[in-house]
């Protein structure tokens, strides 16, 4: 059984949908939206949330370190942590990814990686405490990852943050139950309002 999964985007009224490419404004800055929209996320109660190779590669800057010598890895799946209560789970079908450990902010790390990801990346995720689950196919089966991360971790609610390319394979895949959008009304710095959101549009699976 697949966990509920919650689409959460974030937009400016000119439709940019990363805070990096908000236009300037006297009002409010990138952290001040960020500060925000991670309010927001912390709303939806969710024990799990997903992005994508691009934007994960901003919050782990980390190059790569494969383990010395032979390796033997686990395939299709590695499961680091029986115990983590909250992940933070990367779609990764290159296997470019690379992290200093197993948690980030605190959540253990689920990575998605594709079926010709070497041995050698595997291993090195293996070692920093990673979990991963490697695709059977050339593309990645949504509605089946989605069933792994419930049965075997304990995923019962998965919010996808991811950009166009992350978030259209979901919705094409009709997994979604329920989409938010997001919209940046207005910010205050000076009486240091907490800034005001507005729902452009909630939509919710029948």
């Amino acid at each position: 059984m697949k966990p509920q999964v919650s689409m959460l985007m974030v937009t400016s009224i000119d439709g940019r949908l990363h805070p990096s490419r908000f236009t300037a404004s006297p009002d409010g800055t990138r952290r001040d939206w960020s500060e925000e929209y991670e309010k927001i996320h912390a709303s939806l109660r969710a024990n799990a949330w997903l992005v994508g190779r691009v934007t994960m590669g901003e919050m782990s800057r980390t190059g790569p370190h494969p383990p010395s010598g032979p390796v033997e890895v686990e395939r299709p799946m590695h499961v680091a942590k029986t115990d983590a209560a909250t992940f933070a789970v990367a779609l990764d079908p290159s296997g470019k990814l690379h992290f200093p450990g197993g948690k980030l902010s605190g959540d253990h790390l689920i990575v998605l990686v594709g079926r010709d990801t070497p041995d050698s990346h595997l291993a090195e995720l293996a070692a920093d405490g990673v979990s991963y689950i490697v695709s059977e196919g050339t593309e990645f089966d949504i509605p089946r990852l989605l069933d792994t991360l419930a049965r075997e971790f304990g995923i019962t609610h998965l919010v996808v943050e991811g950009g166009a390319k992350t978030n259209g394979a979901f919705l094409a895949a009709q997994v979604v139950d329920e989409l938010r959008v997001w919209s940046l009304r207005h910010w205050t710095v000076r009486s240091k309002s907490r800034g005001s959101w507005i729902i452009a549009m909630v939509w919710q699976a029948s």
